[in-house]
């Protein structure tokens, strides 16, 4: 006799034979294992590596001096002249250098570079975790077209979750409202599959990270 049964209630019939068979879970430490392998390394090495192949820049200071040197190298180099800084840690490096800034958001669209602190540096995938908890606020860290971060050797961390369990230690109930993982600069591939940079935010992501 032929057989009249559909594909389809084959298919539902192994289905609800699957649901009555019971097997042992061959995975039952599945949520407490690992996603990666241990990292035994310098958090700063993998970090670099990992910013680098997000079109991330990294420059390693021992101080605030050469931190300045580099930042007047760069500025050079690339003609910048509206740089704004509102964080008042950062201002007060600058300001000891005489470093040329905009402590302000007067003529804030002409804005090319902005500079900021972070939460932490996530070392697996080489992000930033900024928050708008710090004096920069949002608009620092979104609309020039070069973003820097200036970070120290205390805040990496191999994980996002930990970078997220410094921010509850740091804040406890009063919790930015917002938290920004940043990984390399601003990026689209939505017009003709062509890799575009800067497209929504910052066209370039630059690290400073400072001993300390």
């Amino acid at each position: 006799m032929k057989d009249t049964t559909t594909s389809k209630e084959k298919m539902l019939k192994k289905i609800r034979k699957a649901l009555l068979e019971k097997h042992d879970n061959p995975y039952p430490n599945l949520e407490e294992a690992p996603l990666y392998e241990p990292y035994d390394d310098f958090l700063e090495i993998l970090f670099a590596e990992q910013l680098s192949l997000v079109a991330g820049k990294f420059i390693f200071c021992e101080d605030e001096i050469q931190f300045i040197e580099n930042l007047l190298l760069l500025a050079d180099e690339k003609s910048w002249r509206r740089i704004y800084c509102w964080e008042p840690q950062l201002q007060k490096t600058l300001s000891n250098y005489e470093f040329p800034f905009y402590s302000t958001d007067t003529d804030f669209l002409q804005a090319e570079v902005g500079i900021t602190l972070c939460e932490s540096l996530i070392a697996r995938n080489g992000s930033v975790l900024i928050s708008n908890g710090n004096a920069g606020g949002r608009r620092l860290s979104i609309y020039p077209h070069h973003h820097i971060v200036v970070a120290y050797t205390s805040q990496l961390v191999l994980e996002l979750k930990d970078g997220l369990n410094r921010v509850k230690q740091k804040y406890g109930n009063k919790i930015p409202s917002l938290l920004s993982c940043i990984t390399g600069p601003s990026r689209t591939a939505d017009i003709e599959k062509t890799l575009v940079l800067g497209a929504h935010g910052p066209k370039e992501l630059i690290v400073f990270l400072l001993e300390g």
